[in-house]
Order: structure tokens, then sequence, then C-alpha cells
């Protein structure tokens, strides 16, 4: 669907979304789409499977994947900032049934994540309030993240950059306490250094199907970064600020994770039987609270529980803008109710928000008192999608810069141009693509096919294909040539 297609009705004309996010915004959002519970809790599994090495290295990679597609969204992005992001660009630069997809099931995606990160907000405050019913804080989290969206945006903009501002500080203290137990200023360890890349068979355990696996949990915690690319249409001076914002992304990969796993690996060995937790439920096996422990900070686990804390409602309150902006630009672009495409006097999308706050507490409400069985089913529906979306972007990007060329325009006049094209999108496609279908390949090469676990782990795939097939047959739409791409001026 091309820009000039795009029908608004009369009454909307006059509304429009506001563009109060400040660059402070845009950079604490970037960061803290990339720091959560992946980093502080799951680190510790991929160290224990994959062994201090394969760790650093799934890091590595898929931190590198990444960089090459907050590259091509920051091109896509200031060049034309608008808030529906990579489902836009799908429409226009490949097909609107592929942007139709891409825009639902993002929506649901970020519906269902709201619902996960209120089970676990109830969880990591049943550390301090263990007699409270759980629920109780599930519905004033929900609250809370619903006030701080239907204010304004700049509401949810400041809740985000003092969020993510703890989440920086927390890992920057980490790592400057790691470096200072290494080089033998604190004392916490009896052996740093390489020593624990040695043990056993570090520092690379396991074959290739671990390093799958590793990379699927690697790929989880980066999830989320791609939050920048959807505020630029609420941004100022989106065509410098967003990709201000992106070039930033690889010095924080670089010292968020990278040296954070580092820092782990030396001072905690991948045999550690602690390291395998994932849960957020006990706190006091995070590799963040271990190291915090090992220096005599006999608080560590409280600490690293309210940091915990702030990064469940930072998710959740990403999550919320992310899909209520998602189902705005999906109704303005009549690919939704029209009702989801009006704003409030605040420039919110206040039917929008209704809405997704309702599937998330409907959800929520199907993992307290309904049937566990539906709650998870929801949840493998939706554990593709963030890869989905990454594969999106890498192909939109890819489409676009090759239409963009054989229309004869200048990619020297883009407000922001991607430095690594075409390598850049294609590397993100080939290696997010084989993580996307590798994740349980496993279970094809066993005598009997457990096909429960292979539909669990895969359901994701089939439902986008039908969504986008079901459009592309219904509204007869077409993959978008290249000479017939549109450029708005």
């Amino acid at each position: 669907m091309s820009q000039e297609q795009i029908v608004i009705p009369k009454s909307q004309k006059t509304q429009t979304l506001r563009r109060d996010l400040k660059p402070r915004h845009l950079t604490m959002i970037a960061i803290g789409g990339s720091i959560g519970t992946g980093l502080f809790v799951a680190s510790g599994t991929t160290i224990s499977q994959a062994g201090p090495g394969g760790a650093l290295l799934s890091y590595v990679l898929i931190g590198l994947m990444v960089y090459f597609l907050m590259t091509s969204l920051g091109e896509l992005a200031a060049y034309m900032p608008v808030s529906g992001s990579f489902s836009t660009y799908a429409s226009k630069y490949v097909d609107e049934g592929f942007g139709f997809a891409l825009g639902w099931n993002y929506w649901y995606n970020w519906a269902i994540a709201i619902a996960v990160d209120l089970v676990a907000a109830q969880l990591v405050m049943g550390y301090w309030f263990q007699d409270v019913p759980g629920w109780i804080w599930s519905a004033l989290f929900l609250g809370v993240i619903f006030l701080l969206n239907i204010i304004s945006v700049k509401s949810f903009g400041e809740a985000e950059y003092w969020f993510s501002l703890i989440k920086v500080s927390t890992v920057i203290i980490f790592i400057i306490i790691g470096i200072l137990m290494i080089i033998g200023i604190l004392n916490g360890k009896e052996n740093v250094g390489w020593h624990n890349w040695t043990v056993n068979e570090a520092p690379f355990v396991g074959g290739f199907s671990v390093m799958i696996g590793v990379a699927m949990i690697v790929g989880f915690s980066f999830q989320g970064t791609e939050l920048v690319g959807i505020t630029a249409g609420e941004s100022k001076n989106p065509e410098k600020n967003i990709p201000r914002a992106i070039r930033q992304v690889f010095w924080r990969i670089l010292l968020f994770y990278v040296f954070a796993i580092l820092i782990i690996s030396f001072i905690i060995p991948y045999t550690d039987p602690s390291l395998l937790s994932t849960d957020v439920k006990d706190i006091s096996v995070s590799p963040f609270t271990l190291v915090f422990e090992k220096t005599g900070l006999l608080s560590a686990a409280a600490i690293m529980n309210a940091v915990i804390l702030t990064s469940v409602l930072s998710a959740g309150n990403s999550g919320m803008y992310a899909s209520t902006r998602i189902l705005f630009t999906l109704a303005r672009e009549g690919k939704a109710p029209k009702i989801f495409g009006h704003l409030s006097k605040n420039g919110v999308p206040h039917n929008a928000l209704y809405a997704t706050t309702a599937i998330a507490g409907l959800c929520f409400l199907s993992s307290m008192f309904g049937n566990q069985i539906v709650y998870l089913w929801l949840l493998n529906t939706s554990g593709m999608t963030g890869f989905i979306a990454w594969l999106g972007i890498a192909i939109s990007h890819y489409r676009f810069r090759k239409g963009y060329i054989s229309q004869g325009l200048n990619i020297n006049d883009l407000p922001y141009r991607s430095s690594f094209f075409p390598i850049g999108p294609i590397f993100a496609f080939i290696l997010c693509l084989i993580i996307t279908l590798g994740q349980n390949y496993q279970a094809f090469l066993q005598d009997k096919i457990d096909w429960y676990g292979v539909v669990a782990t895969y359901i994701g795939l089939p439902l986008f294909l039908i969504i986008w097939l079901s459009y592309k047959f219904k509204n007869k739409s077409k993959f978008i040539k290249y000479d017939e791409m549109k450029f708005p001026n």
C-alpha cells in the first residue's frame, strides 16, 4: 500500500501522534530493549550449557546480527519515521500481506509478553511479601503500566528512561566490581583470570545442537532492541535522532553483554550448578547476585531482586507501548478496525491501548485461574514472533535499498545509510533463519519424532504464514516490484 493510498477519515486528519520523545528517551529505550531478565538471570544458562567460550561466541555472533538489523532498521526509520515501523516497511517494499501478518503477529506477541511480565512481577514481589496473593501485584502493575501509557507518550518515555538508567547503572557497577575482582583488588575468588576457561571441557562445551539452543536463549535476550524503530513516529527530529541511537547499539552490545558474560565466565566456572537456573523465582542464583555476594555484599539478592523488578516493569511498559502503536498503525492503514486508529486529546491511541490491556489481562487470567495448557500454548504461538520480525526487517531493508537504487535515486540523499549493505541484511537474515528453524531440529533426528514438541516449538511459523496467505488470497496482494515502489520525498 503506497503512502497515497492510505485513507484517513476526516475526523482523524487533525489527529496525529505527538513527537514528544527526546533523544535521551530514544537512547534509553534502545538500551532498555536489550537489557532485561535475559541478561540478569538467563545469561548463566548460556555459560553452563556452552561453556565460557561458547557463550561468548554466541553473544558476539547474535550481537553482530542484531547490530546489522538495527542499522537496516535505522536506514528505514530515518527515511520514513512511522509508528508502524517494520510492518509498514514490509507492506510498502515486500508485500501488503507480509506487512499485515508482521503487524498482527508483533501486536499479539507483545500483548502476550505483557501477561508473562505480570506473572514474573508477582514472583519477584514474592521475595519480599510471601503472604500477599500474587495476583494483587500483577493487577497493580498492570494498572501502573496502563497509566504510564494512557497519560502521554512523554510519560512513557520518562518512565522508560529511569527504568533503563537503573539497569544500565547495575551493569556498569557489576563490570567495575568484576574487573576489580579479576585483577585482585577485591577478594572474593581464589582463582580468577583464565582458570575457569580450562575447567573440564571448557572453553567450548557441547556441539552444534548446544550452540543452536544457546543462540535461541541469547536471541530472546536481545529481542526488544527493535523498539527504537517503533518510536520513530513520536520522536523529535527522527532523521537525526534515530540514527544517533542506532549507532550506539554496537557499543551497548559490546559493553553490556560481551563484557558482562566475559566477567561472569572468569569468576564463576561453567560447572557451577547455580548457573543452570533461568527462573526469576530464585534470584539468589542469578550470576549477577553470585558475583556481588563473592565481594561480601550480603544484600546482593535483595538489590538484584529490585533491579529485576525494574526490568520486568520496563519490559511490560515497552510491550504496552509497542503493541498499542502497531495496532494503531494497522488501523490507520485499513488493516484493523478503524476504531483503533483514534487518538485521545493527548495524542495517545487510547482505543488500541484499551484493547491491548484487555488481551494482556485475559492472557494473564488464563495463567492464574484457567487452564495452564492454554496459557502455555499462547506463549508457544508467540515465541517465534520476535525472530519473524527480525527476518522482516532484513527482507524489507534489502528490497528497499534495491528498489531505491533501481529507480535512479541517490543513496547519499538518505538521512542515514547502513554501511554494511548488502552483507548486513543478508548475514542477519541467514543467521536468524538458522536459529529460527534449528531451535528444535534434534526432534527430527530421533527414532520417534516428538510431534507434540515440534508443534509446540514451531507453531508460530504456520500461524504467521496462514495470516499472510489469507490476506493475499482475500485482497489479491502481490509482491511489489522494484519499479512499482513508492518513495516519499
